[in-house]
């Protein structure tokens, strides 16, 4: 992979606020990483023996006169009666495999202790996926779960549907005072049960935080069930582990205060508090099949994503 382009999209995903350049500017790395691919490490991801292509099948095409040798379980009957003589069924191929990226810029994504918010890297990988997807010639579209609202862009195979995610991205992702959040991780499942057809792989970019809440489960196996979903989990180290003991200041943009790390009590608590948390969201996930990616604010997104898909 040249420097240039890994280096671009390794400086893009810095700071604290989504920036419209850098994921346009993502679209040059997104050319090394396919992520319509299927591979052994996603399908052991999902707890799955082999991968498995969902929603590429055969599709109806026409219908014409029966020939010597076609298959008699394709004639089609009431063609046939109509016009008393036999007719069959022609199918084609259908490769059609939408790409549905979905985003979440709420409150509790805006945070970060090393390179970058977790909003910015969720940013950067949702980018990524849509401008792979767009190069692979699939139709592209996304959602992003906002603390009021969701916003969604229809599958379309056109770069205008890759921006038209990006600039919900970035408004969302502007400063904003610290607000109650209104919206659900559920609310933004039940949005893409609407816009998700039968066979999209469907990327869902979160900390899951509130997987759990609101029964956010029951959307998500029932897009399962028609869509072939990738769950990509953004973390911070700081969520995993406590720094090392001593007094930290910290703020929420208006509180301030501070954290005293210095009990080992409190620091064993602290980590296996997360794992827990991290185990049973892994198990949720596995049992509808649905293969996690945890990716940390600290790592190389395009990396990341080429552990688990196949390079282009």
């Amino acid at each position: 992979m040249p420097e240039t382009h890994h280096n671009r999209v390794a400086e893009g995903a810095r700071g604290a606020v989504v920036r419209a350049d850098a994921l346009i500017a993502s679209r040059f790395a997104a050319r090394f990483v396919d992520v319509t691919g299927q591979t052994r490490a996603l399908a052991n991801l999902a707890g799955m023996k082999r991968a498995r292509q969902r929603g590429r099948g055969v599709e109806f095409d026409e219908v014409r006169a029966y020939a010597a040798g076609d298959d008699v379980r394709t004639i089609d009957w009431r063609v046939t009666a109509r016009a008393g003589t036999p007719h069959t069924k022609l199918f084609h191929e259908d490769r059609e495999q939408p790409i549905l990226v979905a985003v979440d810029q709420r409150t509790p994504m805006k945070f970060g202790s090393t390179r970058c918010f977790k909003s910015v890297m969720a940013a950067h990988i949702g980018s990524l996926a849509l401008w792979s997807g767009l190069q692979a010639g699939e139709r592209v579209g996304g959602a992003v779960l906002g603390d009021e609202k969701v916003s969604d862009t229809r599958p379309k195979r056109s770069q205008h549907a890759v921006l038209s995610v990006i600039r919900d991205l970035v408004n969302e992702g502007d400063p904003a005072p610290v607000a109650p959040t209104q919206q659900s991780l559920s609310d933004l499942l039940l949005q893409l049960e609407q816009i998700a057809r039968a066979g999209t792989r469907l990327f869902i970019v979160s900390d899951f935080f509130d997987l759990f809440d609101d029964d956010g489960v029951a959307p998500l196996r029932r897009l399962a069930r028609k869509t072939q979903i990738v769950a990509i989990k953004i973390t911070d180290p700081l969520e995993a582990q406590l720094p090392r003991a001593g007094y930290y200041a910290v703020t929420d943009g208006q509180a301030h205060s501070q954290l005293d790390t210095s009990t080992t009590a409190a620091r064993e608590a602290y980590a296996e508090g997360y794992q827990a948390q991290h185990l049973l969201t892994l198990q949720k996930l596995r049992e509808l099949r649905i293969p996690m990616v945890q990716i940390r604010t600290d790592e190389d997104p395009l990396k990341c994503l080429l552990t688990v898909f196949p390079p282009r």
